[in-house]
């Protein structure tokens, strides 16, 4: 699907025009472009989806459906636990470790559910939690996952996430072993994420000033960097945890990185979800360019002064280092900025530009997330169009009452 915005932005406003706002907008079309541009992206790679990046139970099923895609990469336990019983998938990776109580007694005393979902682990007193929540024999066999760092650590500086405390092939290896010593657990993947090459953009928008070029030639630079080290320091680690156990999966990457991470011969699955809803900080990556599946409309509520018009809402800002880029992108119609001195406000927005010129009182303003399945912490329902109409509501996780943190 080739996005046009003069002609679907329009096409959005009039298919969703008997709809109040506050409303989000999943256009099917492009979400199943994206879906085929990461495949391709991936070239034949098993692609898992990460759910933190989508948080809408049918758009999972929706591209589980596709041979391209096989199981969910999820955010917390209490959600892979609701996952697995509502059919959505039965092969669920943990992508963070978890020191939840409740969900672990859950987990260990269902048979399907443990058969199903594999936890994240770094560091052996995760696993004393779990052995505090059932011992070995009093419950399920638990899999687990380990996690390498795939930050660059340069003399003076930290390049990517503060993850895993596990860097080396001697670091990873000696954790195998630990958990091949220990009762009711079994070690059967590794995890590996290149925050800094699947997570940072790297390319200058528009308006971008000096200092923001500047900074992404850095990240061009450093992102290289990092790439010239990670394969072979990330193919010693798997070939050591090898060596101590069974891996079935081996995974990395993100939607950002899936080109470069498919190259290493160590993986055997990838990991992505953004790509596919298509949120406004992907805009600032060079090697792809999602269509913006996902998106929300706001109208029009006053015209405070000539040149200026105001938006009801609009203040769903993205987690992450405060700044400009984790503001919603306004998409629709071209010319509208924010105040500098109000930004995107809880209740009201002022727009002005040379776009304000045109609306008015009604009219409807069209805004992208900066990350993705952040959106559907804020609305009940996508409305699904399927060319220039409504065709369906899907409910996001927060629709069906799931708060997963």
């Amino acid at each position: 699907m080739t996005w046009t915005p003069t002609a679907d932005w329009p096409r959005l406003s009039r298919a969703t025009a008997h709809l109040d706002t506050p409303l989000a907008v999943l256009d099917l079309g492009a979400l199943r472009s994206n879906a085929d541009d990461l495949a391709t992206r991936a070239a034949g790679t098993p692609i898992r989806v990460a759910s933190k990046s989508v948080r809408c139970r049918r758009v999972l099923t929706e591209v589980l459906a596709r041979r391209e895609y096989a199981g969910v990469l999820a955010y917390s336990l209490p959600e892979a636990l609701w996952l697995v019983r509502e059919a959505v998938t039965d092969d669920v990776v943990v992508a963070y470790p978890t020191v939840d109580r409740t969900a672990l007694a859950e987990l260990v005393h269902d048979p399907a559910a443990a058969a199903a979902i594999t936890l994240m682990v770094d560091d052996p007193a995760q696993l004393d939690v779990v052995d505090a929540v059932a011992s070995p024999g009093r419950r399920e066999c638990v899999r687990l996952c380990l996690e390498l760092d795939a930050s660059l650590a340069l003399p003076g500086l930290w390049v990517g996430v503060r993850r895993s405390p596990l860097r080396t092939a001697d670091d990873a290896r000696r954790a195998a072993e630990v958990i091949a010593r220990r009762p009711g657990f079994r070690l059967v993947g590794m995890m590996s994420y290149e925050a800094q090459i699947a997570g940072l953009g790297n390319q200058s928008v528009a308006g971008s000033t000096p200092a923001a070029k500047a900074r992404t030639a850095v990240v061009r630079r450093l992102q290289d960097r990092s790439w010239r080290e990670l394969p072979e320091r990330r193919g010693a680690a798997v070939a050591a945890v090898r060596e101590v156990a069974a891996l079935e999966f081996v995974n990395g990457g993100g939607t950002g990185s899936l080109e470069r991470t498919t190259t290493d011969s160590s993986i055997t699955e990838v990991a992505a979800g953004s790509g596919l809803f298509g949120p406004g900080l992907f805009d600032a990556y060079q090697a792809f360019q999602p269509a913006p599946a996902a998106s929300f409309a706001l109208d029009v509520v006053r015209v405070p002064a000539p040149g200026t018009v105001t938006v009801g809402g609009a203040g769903w800002v993205a987690s992450g280092p405060p700044g400009p880029d984790r503001l919603p992108t306004i998409a629709w119609p071209e010319g509208l900025h924010y105040l500098g001195s109000e930004a995107a406000g809880e209740v009201q927005s002022p727009l002005t530009g040379p776009g304000a010129a045109g609306l008015g009182v009604g009219d409807r303003v069209w805004f992208r997330h900066a990350k993705a399945g952040e959106l559907c912490e804020r609305v009940d329902v996508l409305h699904v169009v399927d060319g220039d109409r409504v065709v369906d509501r899907w409910p996001t996780y927060r629709g069906e009452a799931k708060a997963f943190g």
